[in-house]
């Protein structure tokens, strides 16, 4: 079965012009950066069709003349043919919005030919736009959908300060970014999310993971310092973590600690997938006094080396005993080497600047290069 990509034009492919949004001069064409780079390695790698979806607003009256459209499209189209980027269809709707024309996107009526058509696979189809009407498009037909924007705020419905029209677009879209490069990425080598759900006598927890995220961090463990350090994971390491922890606090901290390292360590590698691509290899960072280095690899063997002492019993709710303790249970679960140093006076940056430094490594380790995408070993496997 053949799968779509229904690419956006103006905001997707190029620049939509400020101020009238029309593309109707040579001077107003700027492609979208880093576009031809990799919708050309999509194309020669992968087995999309490509097909344009495009609103052109009352294309051929007189507010916006056949005659300043073409010149700019087929310029448009000749370069993107020079770098092998070739289009299987050109679906363009040249209604206006207040006309609620059925081939108008979101509606499908330009696209029936792929509906209930057993020959195409529109359920691993993706279409790629920049409004909440390209996501809403994607849910019409059936497909995902990828926003090139830098979050998904714009999908919340409009009773929720957002622009979609209706409920439901959140969960079409996989992927939010201004960057062709994490698209190139995420569709050749697909997303790098994983979910863990750990329930003992002790402890209940859920940690999801998505490694190419915003940062967004969503964390209760009931330990507010533990829930700042964890933060920090997120937040400087680039990664979506949510973390949620019903433990017996009521008995003490240990079990809350050690059982969220081995599930956060676990829902890292099955993240990681095959690791094909990845640096591997990941840091050092000052903090006010202290200076702290985090070394990693993600080589399959677990390894801790931990070279920092406390002085204090406790740094908030958190007994220091028990960083060691849950940095030796990460490594455990993440199958890493970790080597960790740390030097300084105030006990709660040393311990801040640990985990900044451990997020650091964990982005640069992580790091996947689509270009050179092969395992980072010579023995074959990690």
């Amino acid at each position: 079965m053949k799968k779509v990509l229904f690419i956006d034009r103006d905001g997707t492919l190029v620049i939509e012009p400020p101020v009238d949004y029309q593309l109707d001069s040579l001077e107003k064409l700027e492609f979208y950066p880093k576009v031809m780079r990799n919708l050309g390695f999509v194309r020669s790698r992968l087995d999309f069709e490509f097909v344009m979806v495009t609103n052109q607003d009352g294309l051929g009256t007189a507010s916006f003349p056949e005659e300043t459209f073409w010149p700019a499209h087929n310029l448009m189209m000749k370069t993107l043919e020079g770098e092998g980027i070739a289009f299987d269809d050109i679906c363009i709707d040249r209604s206006m919005p207040e006309d609620n024309a059925p081939t108008r996107k979101p509606r499908t009526g330009m696209l029936t030919k792929y509906l209930d058509n057993p020959e195409y696979d529109l359920a691993n189809s993706f279409v790629i736009g920049d409004r909440a009407t390209d996501v809403e498009l994607a849910k019409n037909l059936g497909c995902r959908a990828i926003l090139l924007q830098e979050d998904t705020n714009m999908l919340k419905p409009k009773s929720a300060g957002g622009e979609a029209a209706c409920e439901g677009l959140e969960d079409v879209c996989v992927l939010a970014t201004k960057d062709w490069d994490k698209v190139a990425e995420f569709l050749f080598a697909g997303e790098r999310k994983a979910e863990v759900r750990r329930t003992t006598k002790e402890t209940d927890i859920y940690v999801a993971v998505n490694l190419d995220g915003n940062g967004h961090c969503d964390i209760h463990t009931g330990l507010g310092f533990f829930d700042h350090m964890l933060e920090q994971i997120g937040k400087h390491g680039g990664m979506d973590l949510t973390i949620h922890v019903k433990g017996d606090l009521e008995v003490d901290e240990h079990h809350t600690i050690e059982d969220t390292a081995l599930s956060l360590g676990e829902c890292l590698y099955q993240a990681l997938g095959s690791k094909r691509g990845i640096e591997r290899y990941g840091y050092a960072l000052p903090m006010d006094d202290c200076l702290c280095q985090v070394c990693l690899d993600f080589g399959g063997r677990p390894w801790l080396v931990w070279d920092a002492a406390f002085k204090r019993e406790k740094i908030g709710e958190m007994p220091t005993e028990m960083f060691l303790h849950f940095f030796k249970s990460l490594s455990d679960a993440a199958r890493m080497n970790l080597n960790i140093k740390a030097e300084g006076q105030n006990e709660h940056h040393k311990i801040e600047g640990i985990f900044k430094a451990l997020a650091r490594a964990l982005k640069m380790a992580v790091k996947r290069d689509i270009y050179h995408y092969e395992l980072p070993s010579s023995k074959g496997v990690l």
